[in-house]
């Protein structure tokens, strides 16, 4: 397979994305448009009430943003045509029956399309057990459904997460498959329609006892936890994706099928130009920054595209492409330690006054247990104490005991949804991934254009001079 034929194979071809307004949607959308503008079509599933609602939304959401700019300078005055004539958004929702296009358009898309990549997810670790059920698990069927109509498909990409594999040591093998009754606890069984059924039940519990929008979404928020941890995973979102993968496996049949699983997505590498990102709440920033196994958000992209020419046309078992950093080229934590103390010492974020505020190196913490540790002596003990104070001086300190209290527990619950990711300890495999990788290097010249290849970023001067100048510009503004 040549560079060339990566570009020849977009040509003309008519491809169907869900969750484009998502970080890694977009960054496909501007990528084909930029080295290929003679595709055909892209199609853009966007939730709205209308297909009048869904192009406001892909231009305030997708083609509206910084990320688009380079393609605008190139395009110039042509860039509104070029949008006009290549990109469609379309009203509808993966949750639902043939993705809840009206007939017109499925009756359409179902002869059109090429290509189908469902990047389409609710990330939420924690989020409400429905929606990441409806979105992350029953919409991977509800897709795969509507792809098996499409008469002209040549395959379809669905966007995992590596972290399906759960809380594990070791090597993580890129061909493990999920399938139905496997858990990562061997004393249960998964079913999915069992966990549906539940779903329902307790959503239908909740509204015969008319408790309130936000009853509802702490008690489902908490249900989705509660079930991914009773079968071995550690929060709402992965079980929710790892479920996903078992429909796909079920049902795929005989259909060309390719996921990919990247680990921490980060900012942009070098397209369409270095440090872009976003999506991340504050949070989140600070978790990619200092997880394990990153990888940039056009290295992503870049594998999708390469691997779209390797499988076009190709009948069989389904092939995962693991793509991250773990294994070829990991970088430890006293490392990003140090470049994040080296660039807030050097470019100091500014105070509420305007003052540069003073950074101290972060204290490293070797695994969970020596975290909760941390916490109960740097924390716990002193609230403890102020409880003990405020009922000795009769509450005189009781609204600061609840303040800090409250804080505490926010904190300790981010804690026990991020540890798994900070102290994740696994290798993910990527033979697949350097299969491809070498394949495309035996006869590309420009394969730069293309590069996902881990072992190329120089971490320091990724992290120092892209990663976090972006995180600064783009998710802490």
């Amino acid at each position: 397979m040549e560079l060339e034929k990566i570009v020849q194979f977009l040509e003309n071809k008519t491809i169907l994305v869900t969750g484009a307004t998502g970080f890694l949607g977009k960054m496909l959308v501007e990528k084909v448009l930029r080295v290929q503008p003679n595709v055909k079509k892209l199609y853009l599933l966007i939730r709205a009430s209308d297909s009048h609602s869904a192009s406001q939304r892909m231009y305030t959401e997708v083609i509206g943003k910084e990320l688009f700019r380079v393609l605008m300078e190139k395009w110039d005055t042509n860039f509104e045509s070029l949008i006009a004539e290549k990109v469609a958004a379309i009203s509808g929702d993966v949750s639902c029956e043939n993705l809840g296009l009206d007939v017109n358009d499925m009756e359409k898309l179902w002869k059109d399309i090429d290509v189908i990549v469902n990047s389409a997810a609710t990330t939420s670790f924690d989020g409400r057990y429905d929606v990441a059920l409806g979105t992350n698990t029953l919409g991977v069927l509800h897709v795969l459904s509507f792809a098996k109509k499409c008469t002209n498909l040549k395959m379809l990409f669905h966007l995992s997460t590596a972290y399906v594999c759960g809380e594990r040591d070791g090597l993580i093998l890129e061909d493990e498959m999920f399938y139905t009754g496997k858990t990562l606890k061997v004393t249960s069984k998964l079913d999915f329609k069992e966990e549906q059924k539940l779903m329902a039940e307790k959503l239908e519990e909740l509204r015969d006892q008319n408790a309130s929008a936000d009853t509802i979404t702490t008690i489902m928020r908490d249900f989705g936890i509660q079930r991914a941890k009773l079968y071995g995973w550690p929060n709402t979102y992965v079980f929710t994706k790892a479920m996903g993968e078992i429909c796909l496996r079920n049902s795929k049949e005989n259909f060309p099928l390719v996921i990919i699983r990247p680990t921490m997505v980060t900012s942009s590498y070098k397209e369409p130009f270095p440090g872009w990102i976003e999506g991340l709440r504050t949070i989140d920033s600070v978790i990619v920054g200092y997880g394990k196994g990153k990888i940039p958000g056009d290295m992503v992209i870049n594998i999708i595209l390469a691997a779209m020419a390797a499988h076009a046309n190709q009948s069989s078992d389904a092939t995962i492409y693991q793509i991250g950093s773990s294994l070829k080229n990991p970088i430890d934590m006293p490392n990003i330690r140090r470049f994040f103390f080296q660039y807030f010492t050097k470019n100091p974020l500014e105070g509420k006054k305007g003052n540069p505020v003073k950074v101290g190196k972060l204290v490293l913490l070797s695994n969970a247990a020596v975290l909760q540790m941390y916490m109960l002596i740097r924390f716990m003990l002193p609230i403890k104490i102020l409880m003990l104070g405020s009922i000795a001086t009769c509450q005189n300190f009781h609204d600061t005991y609840r303040k800090n209290k409250r804080k505490l527990e926010l904190t300790m619950r981010l804690i026990e949804l991020y540890k798994p990711y900070v102290f994740f300890s696994g290798k993910f495999d990527d033979g697949n991934s350097e299969q491809l990788r070498l394949t495309l290097r035996k006869s590309c010249k420009e394969m730069e254009m293309f590069n996902f290849d881990p072992k190329s970023i120089d971490w320091e001067d990724y992290i120092m001079n892209t990663h976090i100048p972006g995180l600064i510009k783009y998710v802490m503004k």
